[in-house]
């Protein structure tokens, strides 16, 4: 039965002059991700059986080089690679090839997605594009391999972004459009779905900036860049706004005025304590208030900042 496709236990073959074989378990895995890269590397590697390079991959698999690193991560998130040790790539927009009129000019006219997205993109970004904006929208839809609907999510996400960090009428220059999209490609973003739970993420992250920045008494304008950043880590050292609120009582008390990087010094301190929450905060300085051990003396009643010394260099 030339052709035909046989299913077993645990296998799936193909009656072929070769025969491929899948364990079940990572069939499983793979359907259950619904990461379509990733099964296209998982069926390269089976495929090769042996150590391949990355070019020998760009050869066999309809995907850009960004992509296949993204499907790898995948695969090892999976656990049906394993995690070798390895530098970050480098940004590929530094190496992103150049389309000339003629290659633009082709893709309007073979490729119904590329044609619709210009019009959506342009009506995004309030403005006519340019041959070097053609270039990079270009180049995200045909080097990269991003599908025009996820092209067109990433425009609105800049537009909004833009929004909220400068303000009403504020639009995103399409560098900062092709910066974001391979931010996205590093993070395996190439379908709806997984942008629609990227964007979530952001929209609730967003939308706990001003809480943070209010405990921090900046009222009525949106954080900077390098605010943001800062933000960002406390978030993801899982302080809430309360605790940063104590730390900027210290900061202004040793300093006079908010210094960030001198309260982004007191709080990277406190995870080594196992202080996190405002609670474990007062638990700590209750503690330091007690005397640790025969022969020690507490440390002076009402002396609220106890807990803080031990943690900060003035």
């Amino acid at each position: 039965m030339r052709g035909e496709v046989i299913a077993m236990d645990g296998y799936i073959l193909r009656n072929r002059q070769e025969q491929l074989t899948l364990p079940a378990d990572a069939a499983d895995k793979l359907l259950q991700s619904g990461q379509g890269d990733a099964a296209l590397l998982y069926l390269a590697l089976r495929r090769f059986g042996r150590g391949v390079t990355p070019e020998e991959l760009e050869k066999v698999l309809p995907i850009s080089r960004l992509r296949i690193d993204a499907a790898e991560k995948v695969l090892q998130d999976l656990d049906l690679l394993p995690r070798p040790a390895r530098q970050t790539p480098p940004d590929p927009a530094d190496e992103r090839p150049v389309y000339t009129a003629q290659d633009i000019a082709g893709l309007l006219t073979d490729n119904e997605g590329f044609r619709l997205l210009v019009p959506q993109t342009e009506q995004q970004l309030g403005k006519k594009l340019r041959t070097a904006d053609l270039q990079i929208l270009a180049g995200l839809y045909d080097d990269l391999g991003m599908p025009a609907d996820v092209i067109y999510l990433l425009v609105c996400h800049c537009v909004e972004r833009a929004r909220s960090q400068w303000g009403e009428g504020r639009r995103p220059t399409m560098r900062q459009v092709e910066k974001e999209g391979y931010r996205w490609a590093q993070l395996g973003i190439f379908d709806q779905n997984s942008a629609a739970v990227y964007l979530k993420k952001w929209a609730e992250r967003n939308r706990k900036y001003t809480s943070y920045l209010s405990n921090l008494r900046i009222l009525n304008r949106p954080p900077v860049e390098a605010e943001r950043r800062y933000i960002d880590q406390w978030m993801d050292m899982g302080f809430p706004p309360e605790t940063v609120a104590l730390a900027y009582e210290r900061t202004v008390f040793y300093k006079k005025d908010l210094n960030w990087r001198y309260l982004n010094g007191i709080l990277r301190r406190l995870p080594a304590a196992g202080w996190h929450t405002p609670h474990q905060v007062e638990q700590g300085e209750a503690a330091a208030q007690r005397p640790a051990a025969a022969g020690k003396s507490a440390a002076p009643a009402g002396d609220k900042d106890a807990w803080m010394r031990r943690y900060i260099k003035r």
